[in-house]
């Protein structure tokens, strides 16, 4: 059965190792897809972290802006894990893209592949702090807040990660 697993939590709550912990569970072909643009040291030395801690069942993906012409393309998947969306988001605020079409395609591409796919999307939760001092930074937070919203309203399982503790909310 076809569904979709949001995950959520703050930075550094375990959302990354929890998501692939539970997909990898499960039977068949998987795609890990990378939103991350690794751009200086500390983040390429991130992304090999990462790598290393998948197995060599998962086939990486990294695709920073185009999520729903990548998930088109994986029909012989049955496993794909999505870190994270609050990277793709601010990577399409930095290119000047459409946010609200690329969410609408996104969710799109999600609902056509619920048969098929079984699909487990992280998210960063930056609501939960200060409100941010520049306009951009301000943007940011309330569109990921919106853009959370609507992965929870289309996923069949949400978690919430605190302290690396899951929390089921739905």
């Amino acid at each position: 059965m076809a569904r979709v697993v949001f995950i959520t939590g703050g930075a550094r709550s375990g959302k990354s190792s929890f998501a692939l912990n539970e997909a990898s569970k499960l039977k068949g072909k998987k795609a890990f897809i990378a939103t991350l643009q690794p751009l200086d040291e500390e983040m390429k030395a991130r992304v090999q972290r990462h790598k290393a801690e998948r197995s060599t069942e998962w086939n990486t993906f990294e695709e920073p802006l185009d999520l729903k012409k990548l998930l088109s393309q994986l029909n012989d998947y049955s496993v794909v894990l999505i870190d994270c969306l609050t990277l793709w988001l601010s990577n399409l605020m930095l290119k000047g893209r459409d946010i609200d079409l690329e969410i609408e395609e996104l969710i799109s591409a999600l609902n056509s592949k619920r048969e098929t796919l079984r699909v487990f999307i992280v998210s960063n939760e930056v609501g939960m702090g200060i409100v941010p001092e520049n306009k951009m930074a301000r943007q940011f937070r309330d569109v990921a807040g919106m853009l959370n919203q609507k992965m929870a309203q289309i996923a069949d399982e949400v978690y919430f990660l605190v302290s690396g503790m899951p929390l089921k909310i739905k």
